[in-house]
């Protein structure tokens, strides 16, 4: 769906008529491609209070801001010193990441300051403007921070902003001290003579088309074996999107009573990334809601995740270090009006991933479970919303733009990753740092 309106801001006399009007000028986002891989410029890691480098004549494409030792109110004060002579030079889709530590419970002073980080984030991002984003990363002792900060130094991160996220350290267990070498062709690995070992497995809910054909396409790209499921009405469209990934299809529908036992018999390897993206919509008001509307839309976005996930556990088909990725959305957090059967759901997904992340047989076995929540994403869903409420769900958000499918699978993937053990129980917005919500 073309953003006609970012396409004309573009020009020059959209550039002069916006500025002449005070309209948003968002800049066009920057994203991964093979040709361009990684942010263009250097990369500056600098400590809380450090002077910063003079900056080069392109200026920086990233900052990493170490603020971890901060332990009182008066510390906050660094994060200024060394930023501000920083931002105004930061590259066009420039990335800053700041480094906080877990707050303190015990030591008011320490949780207060760091605690106070997130409102710096936040407000950063939404005045940083060019398409730059922001983020908090929370670390616990000993954190395996290397994949996550890889995603958010990328274009790989375009449309995620404003984020706070907590890493622990990485399990003990053989996926988790791989790193991402797993998420390479193990044939280019392998000594000659030697059995290549099996790609990882990930199943996709939901990938006839939209934002699962997206995850499947950057699973695929990563590495991954993708069983593609769908709706048997979807048979055909998911069929080519599986033979063009070179995956399998599984045209079954999720909330049948046995699709658990379904998936496990697909699986006799077992599997390593499990992708709950299926869902549907059936809004009204709540004074005009019927109880069948109500029931579908909690049955296919929530009761299904809840049933197959705890079958395939039981059964064993989620191996070791396996990781489980569910798609809540920003009206599971900040509601939207006509909506309170989906809202519902994505809030019971936010609950389902902070409990089954804390679940201790998980843990044990290096299983991560997150989720990623979707603000204004270009699908033919928003394609179908009325022109101005569609425009204003596109600018309502720091990067003033709506996002594409390929980014929230650019985060699916990220939470994949074999690196990522240290991130679980995480809801990240897909949302260019949306005014709705928190």
């Amino acid at each position: 769906m073309a953003d006609r309106y970012l396409r004309f801001t573009g020009t020059a006399p959209g550039r002069f008529l916006t500025r002449s009007l005070g309209l948003p000028q968002p800049t066009p986002l920057r994203r991964w491609s093979a040709a361009r891989p990684e942010l263009d410029g250097p990369v500056l890691r600098l400590t809380a209070g450090q002077a910063p480098p003079a900056p080069g004549p392109g200026g920086c494409a990233g900052i990493v801001l170490d603020a971890t030792g901060i332990t009182d109110p008066a510390g906050l004060r660094g994060v200024h010193t060394t930023l501000h002579p920083l931002v105004r030079g930061l590259a066009e889709c420039g990335r800053v990441v700041v480094l906080g530590a877990l707050p303190d419970a015990a030591d008011v002073h320490q949780a207060a300051a760091q605690q106070a980080l997130e409102g710096i984030v936040r407000s950063l991002g939404k005045e940083i403007g060019r398409g730059r984003t922001v983020q908090l990363l929370r670390l616990a002792p000993g954190a395996a921070a290397a994949s996550t900060l890889e995603f958010l130094l990328s274009p790989k991160s375009a449309y995620v902003s404003g984020q706070v996220i907590e890493i622990g350290p990485a399990p003990a267990t053989p996926a988790a001290a791989e790193g991402d070498a797993a998420d390479d062709d193990p044939a280019e690995h392998a000594p000659a003579g030697e059995p290549v070992v099996r790609p990882r497995t990930a199943l996709v809910t939901g990938a006839a088309r939209g934002i699962g054909e997206a995850v499947a396409e950057t699973l695929a790209r990563d590495g991954l074996h993708v069983v593609c499921l769908d709706v048997p009405q979807a048979a055909e469209p998911l069929a080519a999107v599986a033979a063009r990934l070179g995956g399998t299809a599984l045209p079954l529908d999720i909330t049948a009573d046995d699709a658990g036992e379904r998936i496990a018999a697909a699986l006799p390897d077992g599997l390593d990334v499990l992708v709950h993206n299926a869902g549907i919509t059936r809004d009204r008001k709540l004074a005009n809601m019927d109880g069948d509307r109500w029931d579908a839309v909690v049955e296919v976005n929530l009761n299904s995740v809840l049933r197959t996930t705890g079958h395939l556990l039981k059964a064993g088909t989620l191996n070791a270090g396996a990781r489980i990725v569910a798609t809540a959305s920003i009206s599971g957090i900040a509601g939207n009006a006509g909506q309170t059967n989906y809202a519902a759901s994505k809030a019971g997904i936010i609950g389902f991933v902070r409990a089954q992340a804390a679940a201790p047989e998980l843990r044990e076995r290096g299983i991560t479970v997150n989720a990623v929540a979707p603000g204004f994403i270009e699908t033919s869903m928003t394609a179908a919303v009325p022109l101005f409420i569609r425009e204003a769900g596109r600018r309502m958000n720091s990067l003033g733009q709506g996002g594409l499918p390929v980014d929230v699978a650019e985060t699916v993937a990220w939470f994949a990753r074999p690196g990522s053990g240290g991130v679980t129980g995480q809801v990240v917005r897909v949302c260019g740092q949306s005014l709705l919500g928190a």
